[in-house]
């Protein structure tokens, strides 16, 4: 692979180790930015979730942003916005990913926390009690199996 040779797949990088290539899989091609470190690493250390908050909007932004987007206020205060949220939308699976029938169906809501949103999965209810509005809570994974994801959150339940 020379050097003006252009890469249009993550798993195609190579290095040269002697006389051999040597591919490495690159797995993230993007950081979760600044922002993004400081949300993830409430959830992965401290089983909390933070937002940023506008002084001049009073809003307050799940996950955090560094600039406001409806004043493009410079976003500096973080805080914990509690584990707490409520169902804004949701669906339910029936079907894996290939087509094939799951054997039990899985819930995935929007959850509004604050003015924000997150993605995830509603656990330890069945479809026909998710209401629109229902309150939940996070659920965490234990400490050690953390890993700096929104994943560390293993998904929401009924409060």
């Amino acid at each position: 692979m020379g050097l003006v040779e252009r890469i249009n797949k993550n798993i195609d990088n190579k290095y040269w180790d002697s006389d051999e290539v040597v591919s490495f899989p690159v797995k993230n091609r993007y950081t979760a930015g600044l922002a993004g470190q400081k949300f993830l690493e409430g959830i992965k250390e401290e089983e909390r979730i933070y937002g940023t908050s506008c002084p001049h909007c009073q809003l307050t932004f799940v996950p955090g942003k560094l600039y406001c987007e409806r004043c493009f206020a410079e976003l500096s205060e973080w805080i914990d916005v509690g584990t707490r949220g409520e169902v804004y939308t949701y669906t339910v699976s029936y079907v894996e990913k290939d087509g094939t029938q799951k054997e039990s169906p899985s819930i995935i809501a929007v959850i509004k926390i604050a003015d924000g949103y997150l993605v995830h999965w509603l656990e330890n209810c069945n479809p026909g009690d998710v209401e629109v509005g229902m309150e939940v809570k996070a659920n965490f994974k234990p400490e050690g199996e953390r890993k700096g994801s929104i994943l560390d959150i293993s998904g929401f339940q009924p409060a």
